[in-house]
Parts: C-alpha cells; sequence; structure tokens
C-alpha cells in the first residue's frame, strides 16, 4: 500500500469532499480516501500502481485543484 498526500484548492464543504471522495472512488488502485474542506489536504492510499497524475485528473474532474502536498 501507498499513501500520498495533496492540497486541493478550491473545497468549502462536505459536498465538496463528497465530490472529490466519489472522482477517486472510480480510480483502479484507489484503496482509500481521506478529504477535508476545513484543511484542503487529500490522503489517499493505493495499491500501489495509482501515479499522481491519476489523482489530480479525479480531482480536477470533480472541479478542484490538486498538488501534491
Amino acid at each position: 500500500m501507498t499513501t500520498q498526500t495533496y492540497l486541493v484548492s478550491g473545497m468549502s464543504c462536505g459536498h465538496c469532499e463528497t465530490a472529490v471522495r466519489t472522482e477517486l472512488g472510480a480510480v483502479p488502485g484507489v484503496q482509500q480516501v481521506e478529504v477535508s474542506a476545513a484543511t484542503g489536504r487529500l490522503t489517499v492510499t493505493t495499491d500501489g500502481s495509482v501515479d499522481d497524475a491519476a489523482v489530480i485528473a479525479a480531482v480536477d474532474e470533480a472541479g478542484y485543484q490538486a498538488q501534491r502536498g
């Protein structure tokens, strides 16, 4: 298992967190997602086959911007 942390901008509520969780949940290899609109932090646990680009693309699809943090 691999854990990666990101900073996400643009989130402001629980709905934002749900949108990010939903998009990342659809990425093959993602095992767990922890996200907080209050802190802007996203922690993704994967099986090791997911790269930064896939995580960032999923966050972008949810309507937010992420960078490795």
